[in-house]
């Protein structure tokens, strides 16, 4: 049996329900991001607490990701 192309197991993913795309999609990026740094991890963690801390204090608001999603939408069609 022949192997699959990229053009054609993307084709397949593609039309799996988003929860299985989101979760391929995960794993191959995993597999190519080597181990993780821990000292960019514990940073990581230190951010998002900042950043709840921020909600939390109503220092900042909370933009929805349809919002989000159509700005970026929108820069790319610009390019």
């Amino acid at each position: 049996m022949a192997q699959a192309t990229p053009a054609e197991l993307l084709q397949h993913a593609l039309q799996l329900p988003a929860d299985d795309r989101l979760a391929l999609a995960t794993e191959l990026l995993e597999s190519v991001e080597g181990p993780e740094d821990p000292e960019w991890a514990e940073a990581w963690v230190a951010e998002l607490d900042r950043r709840v801390r921020e909600l939390d204090a109503g220092r900042v608001q909370p933009v929805p990701w349809s919002d989000v999603k159509a700005k970026i939408e929108a820069r790319l069609r610009a390019k």
